[in-house]
């Protein structure tokens, strides 16, 4: 359908842009603030475009196809996360992106999460699908891997994958500050998304479909599971501040009790739970966040009543053009005609 196509054209564009400016000048230890440096004379390397720690460029240039992976894991964690707020006031769009990363919101907790978790997942199937010249298909003991190889079958290398990616955000120098301690929990959050996705997949093979032969291996899940599962997070996410430790002497993030029948000293939060520290701004007009919510189109029985703030919203009909009575022909192609249909949308009032 004409639309449908529009619709993931949209969704490339915002790729591209994500890939090339998806965060401010800070050059962070996290995927959340990757994204493209200016370019400056000649053809620089593929590392080079990419806004990274002066560790994390060297790492890149010694990681044969890690480039091009960092810039497909921008993309896939871009994407997951406009698809989850189309209907939120904050939709997770580009701009503002920079200062939204410098506060502690929900919205930041999951910009973090999604970053690590498409970062995880891309490695992962990148060292799969041969792209990255230091690692190959999964090698779990157990799983006869190797015979699943040799029937054409490649794991996904989730155990390389979260290696590699805790050295390259270097999380063995744990933050002393709150806001150091948050965003490296909601990056391991993201990372235990993926890794709850990592399923054990076998195949027999034999004569007649018996199980003479049988081969299994490590598979991730599609990736929109894992933005659903951290979307779960986010709506649930956990307010948190500092609480010192007399048994080790240091701070820790607390949380207040979950229940009323809770002791009432603080807990530290779960290791799934994604936590901030400051409530969120209401989105509803531009900010230095967000360009508000105004001329959004929402859905007129779910998401206009909260997207719009109550401003209230307008109405149009519009003709939309899609391919329709489509037969197959001989040989090989789809013959389709063109179908009109009115189509109304709804969007918010300024």
């Amino acid at each position: 359908m004409e639309n449908q196509r529009l619709g993931v054209e949209h969704f490339n564009g915002a790729a591209e842009v994500a890939a090339k400016h998806l965060t401010g000048k800070e050059a962070v230890p996290q995927l959340a603030a990757l994204g493209g440096s200016a370019a400056g004379r000649g053809q620089p390397k593929p590392c080079e475009l990419l806004q990274l720690s002066r560790r994390q460029r060297r790492l890149c240039r010694r990681e044969p196809g890690l480039a091009e992976t960092l810039r497909d894991a921008v993309r896939l964690g871009t994407l997951e996360c406009q698809a989850q707020f189309r209907s939120e006031r904050w939709n997770c769009s580009l701009e503002g992106r920079a200062s939204l990363l410098k506060r502690g919101f929900k919205e930041t907790a999951f910009l973090y999460a999604v970053s690590a978790a498409a970062l995880a997942h891309a490695l992962a199937r990148a060292c799969s699908a041969g792209r990255m010249e230091r690692c190959t298909c999964d090698q779990s003991p157990g799983l006869e891997s190797r015979q699943a190889w040799q029937w054409g079958v490649c794991g996904d290398n989730l155990r390389y994958s979260t290696r590699f990616l805790k050295k390259f955000l270097g999380q063995k120098r744990v933050g002393k500050d709150l806001r150091a301690k948050v965003d490296i929990h909601n990056t391991n959050v993201g990372i235990r998304a993926v890794k709850n996705g990592l399923r054990t997949t076998c195949k027999c093979h034999g004569v007649s479909g018996s199980c003479a032969v049988r081969t299994c291996w490590k598979q991730l899940s599609p990736f929109p599971e894992v933005g659903r599962l951290l979307k779960l997070r986010y709506d649930d996410a956990v307010k948190v501040f500092s609480s010192t430790n007399d048994a080790v002497g240091h701070s820790e993030l607390a949380a207040p009790p979950r229940h009323s029948l809770s002791p009432k000293h603080p807990a530290p939060p779960r290791a799934t739970d994604l936590v901030y520290v400051e409530d969120s701004p209401s989105f509803c007009r531009p900010s230095k966040y967000s360009q508000g919510t105004a001329g959004r189109t929402c859905s007129r029985e779910g998401s206009c009543d909260s997207m719009c703030c109550g401003r209230g919203y307008n109405t149009q009909s519009r003709l939309v053009t899609f391919s329709c009575r489509c037969q197959v022909q001989w040989c090989c192609y789809v013959e389709c005609q063109q179908c009109m249909q009115e189509e109304v949308v709804y969007s918010c009032k300024q």
